[in-house]
């Protein structure tokens, strides 16, 4: 295990080279007048500081350096840093980490042990300690040290693996120097941030820069709402705090996309909106419980709105409800569009899952809804999620004789009959009618629809034949709809996919 800070996302960017200068000058050009016009109506900006010194010399002796030991099973050990032939460090780190082909040399038949580097800070000078899960996961032993090089043994208070958190506490003589949390929701992106850790264990290091992105998504989690920043961030800055110019946290230091493994100016940060309700629960309870109200959605698509009758691509599709759930119980229905949550407009589709946990187990909540082409409200009284509702979906790719076809929609489909349920190993209460071919060429193959998907409705409407679907789809066309939305079933998950309609 690698408690660094080195997740990597994404493709290495690519140089375009004078491409970039030149339609960055055009774009300059273009928008002078429009940027001049806002700078007369915009509020004086504030001074930049001369330095960051007073800042520093106040925050960084409450962030801490968290090092961890484990026992590892096999050669698969964590990613350690590379330190070039020849570089100051090289001694350095071959001291701390020992030889990497040596794990075997304790004698005995002890399984071999590894060391590894995190950050933290602290939150309550009476020692508790902020860090990231994967910092302090699987550890045997964790020892937190201070910035007068002191150390101290540390316990888990708590973790939360889903937004990789982590709170520690240990046993001061004394009140240990802590810092306050801030509001990330009020960061805009362009201001000044610091980032302070122990980037390769070099401990108390402060780096500059600027949010660059709020709202980020780097498939981490279910819940990423992360900060992306271009301050300075490097394995062993895990868990350290990001913090605005009145030396409030805002965020907690967790990955970077790095294509060569060093800060290439991306690095995300937990915001401290979402991480401060964690660390209460885990402080109080010593784990997190989290709101469920039972749907499965999918995000809201230009061709989706459109044929729902929205006037804009947004709010969380139900693409399908567990049963016997709050859901189910309030009787929300496959395409029912969320527009709200307690009083909270939903933009983005992700933003639901977050409200929704972030709420308080038998509360009960009024969402709006868009169904049939209007508005109503709905009450939800949420329920207490457990760890293993998770969602997950395999294809099936069989084929079946003879099947009648939607020429419309380049689908070839059968009747559920037992013959089918049998090869397709599909549930006995499946409604619907089986897809059993695809043209390459379709738009349906283009969105991933599979042989093997069951088309549950169309529209809002239920099918159970190959029939009622071409009636349907036929009636689209005729009242002039560029795509029809289709109900797909695959694996006990459901989506809604809304599908162009071919001449």
């Amino acid at each position: 295990m690698s408690s660094a800070c080195e997740t990597r996302i994404g493709h290495p960017a690519r140089r375009v080279g004078s491409v970039v200068r030149a339609a960055a000058l055009a774009a300059a050009t273009l928008v002078v007048p429009v940027i001049a016009a806002a700078a007369q109506q915009s509020p004086p900006p504030r001074a930049l500081p001369e330095s960051f010194a007073e800042l520093a010399d106040r925050l960084v002796p409450a962030v801490v350096n968290v090092s961890t030991t484990q026992a590892i099973s096999d050669r698969n050990g964590p990613e350690l840093p590379q330190m070039p032939p020849g570089s100051p460090f090289e001694d350095w780190f071959h001291d701390f980490f020992g030889e990497r082909g040596d794990r075997g040399g304790q004698g005995g038949g002890a399984k071999p042990r590894v060391q590894s580097l995190g950050s933290g800070f602290v939150v309550d000078p009476s020692g508790l300690i902020v860090t990231n899960n994967h910092v302090v996961a699987d550890a045997e032993e964790i020892t937190v040290t201070l910035t007068d090089e002191s150390s101290l043994k540390a316990r888990v208070v708590g973790r939360d693996p889903v937004t990789d958190l982590a709170l520690l506490k240990v046993d001061a003589k004394q009140p240990l120097p802590a810092v306050g949390w801030g509001d990330s929701s009020k960061t805009r992106v362009g201001d000044w941030v610091l980032a302070i850790g122990n980037p390769f264990g070099l401990g108390g290091t402060v780096t500059a820069g600027i949010v660059s992105a709020r709202a980020r998504d780097i498939h981490a989690g279910p819940y990423d709402d992360f900060l992306q920043t271009d301050a300075a961030i490097n394995r062993g800055n895990s868990g350290g705090p990001m913090l605005n110019l009145a030396g409030e946290v805002i965020g907690i230091n967790t990955a970077i996309f790095s294509p060569s493994g060093g800060s290439v100016g991306v690095g995300f940060a937990i915001p401290s909106a979402l991480a401060k309700p964690i660390i209460d629960q885990l402080r109080t309870a010593g784990k997190v419980e989290r709101g469920w109200i039972g749907v499965r959605i999918q995000s809201v698509t230009d061709e989706i709105a459109d044929n729902l009758g929205l006037d804009k691509p947004h709010g969380a599709l139900v693409s399908d409800i567990d049963p016997g759930g709050p859901a189910a119980r309030a009787k929300l229905q496959p395409g029912d569009v969320i527009l709200s949550f307690d009083g909270k407009p939903i933009e983005r589709t992700r933003q639901l899952p977050r409200m929704v946990a972030e709420t308080p187990a038998e509360k009960s909540v009024k969402l709006t809804i868009w169904r049939d082409g209007k508005e109503m409200p709905v009450d939800v009284r949420v329920g207490s999620m457990s760890a293993e509702q998770v969602a997950s979906a395999a294809p099936s790719e069989q084929d079946a004789k003879s099947p009648p076809t939607v020429d419309a929609l380049g689908l070839s489909l059968a009747k559920v009959t037992p013959e089918l349920r049998r090869d397709l190993d599909l549930p006995d209460d499946t409604k619907g009618v089986v897809v059993v071919d695809v043209d390459d060429d379709s738009a349906a193959a283009q969105r991933g629809v599979r042989p093997g998907d069951v088309i549950a409705a169309v529209g809002r409407d239920a099918v159970t034949t190959p029939e009622q679907v071409k009636e349907k789809v036929d009636g689209a066309k005729r009242a002039g709809r560029r795509t029809v939305l289709l109900r797909v079933q695959r694996e006990g998950s459901a989506q809604f996919l809304a599908l162009p309609l071919a001449e």
